[in-house]
């Protein structure tokens, strides 16, 4: 069993698998491509990507990258905790330019399910957090874009002191939002 829960902007959902436990420990089904389906989520994903914060406050994002290789991300933490965000980058979309956050965490068991068309970036609320996550498209550097994480425009609430983020110099230099590749 799984639980999918929709979240305030259409195509993102929050998803809880189900885990049992004992005293060895646990069993968790994280991801069933037939569970979802019956949700109306039918993603084909082709790469997991696997990432390691040792401290907490460090900030990944915002990315996404251009048709025909744009993503759609199952992001879920296997340990530690994210304030994972979400963002709106499709012009004709009624919520463009509008992001959503959620805490996923390992303690929660919960995942985000980010379409394409989304940039998505996280902050790590913990130390030593690992965030795993598959992909509708494999990594394509020539159409990988990126957006700066404090622009005024989307005013995105990271729920900590952005001046004190660890970020990579990439992120560092990302385009504001105006300035942005965007989907149509």
């Amino acid at each position: 069993m799984i639980e999918v829960r929709p979240l305030s902007l259409e195509g993102v959902f929050e998803i809880v698998p189900r885990k049992f436990g004992d005293a060895r420990g646990f069993f968790s089904e994280t991801y069933n491509a037939a569970r979802l389906a019956e949700h109306g989520i039918d993603f084909s994903f082709v790469q997991d990507n696997h990432s390691y914060s040792a401290a907490k406050g460090v900030l990944r994002g915002l990315h996404y990258q251009l048709p025909p290789f744009a993503q759609a991300k199952l992001v879920r933490v296997v340990s530690g905790a994210i304030l994972d965000v979400a963002a709106d980058f499709r012009r004709s979309s009624p919520t463009f330019g509008k992001w959503l956050s959620l805490e996923v965490s390992a303690e929660s068991w919960n995942q985000i399910l980010v379409p394409e068309g989304f940039a998505h970036g996280f902050v790590t609320l913990r130390p030593d957090t690992e965030v795993v996550y598959k992909v509708t498209a494999l990594h394509s550097p020539g159409h990988e874009r990126s957006v700066r994480h404090d622009d005024p425009d989307l005013a995105i609430d990271w729920r900590t002191d952005t001046a004190s983020l660890t970020l990579s110099e990439k992120d560092a230099r990302a385009p504001r939002f105006s300035e942005a590749d965007l989907f149509e």
